[in-house]
């Protein structure tokens, strides 16, 4: 038998597949890990924000310092801090790469972003944490385009089912998308009560 990735058991310790390959193993074992994951353990209300709070951070692949400076910036924002700091890592270089189906994953949204495979406005961006803001063309670079990542997304094999992002215009053919505006909260596919993050960090 062999022993599941470390991504599969990340995604049963959060209750959620961070990959499309980790949903079997979460679906089949819908528990932690480990001889006591079945076991039906009394949580704390710090307990709960936390696991929020990592399902958040995961969910982005950023680590605890990104997610908190995020946190302090959507504080200081107008309008709903939870909305705020999904909206601000909505539009990471990264997670925009990977939500118009550019990239298979977040993780490998990152390492293609990281290895200088995009551009933003036509000019080389290789940080993964970069902000976009509305109207802003995200697009391979031509010297990328042979790659088998980049030759698959192409063909739409990365794209989810549905309407796909109403904030995003796609051109996978292209391979490129181009930031409309804003996210709303309803219109990004994370699962995470935002609300809980907010009181985590705020406590």
């Amino acid at each position: 038998m062999t022993q599941p990735r470390p991504k599969a058991r990340l995604s049963r310790a959060l209750g959620i597949p961070l990959t499309r390959k980790c949903v079997r193993y979460v679906e089949r074992r819908p528990y932690p890990p480990g001889v006591h994951g079945r076991q039906r353990r009394k949580t704390s209300d710090y307990q709960v924000r936390l696991l929020e709070k990592q399902r958040l951070r995961h969910q982005y692949n950023v680590s605890e310092t990104q997610l908190r400076h995020v946190f302090e910036e959507a504080a200081r924002g107008a309008g709903k801090t939870g909305d705020g700091l999904v909206a601000l890592l909505e539009r990471r270089l990264d997670a925009v790469v990977h939500r118009a189906g550019l990239a298979r994953s977040i993780y490998q949204a990152r390492q293609l972003v990281a290895h200088g495979h995009f551009t933003v406005d036509g000019r080389k961006v290789d940080r993964p944490s970069y902000r976009l803001r509305p109207g802003q063309v995200v697009a391979v670079r031509e010297r990328s385009r042979a790659a088998l990542p980049v030759q698959l997304a192409a063909t739409g094999a990365n794209a989810t089912e549905g309407p796909g992002q109403p904030y995003l215009s796609v051109e996978l053919a292209e391979l490129r998308t181009t930031l409309l505006r804003e996210p709303a909260r309803h219109e990004v596919p994370v699962i995470c009560d935002e609300q809980l993050v907010v009181q985590f960090y705020s406590r």
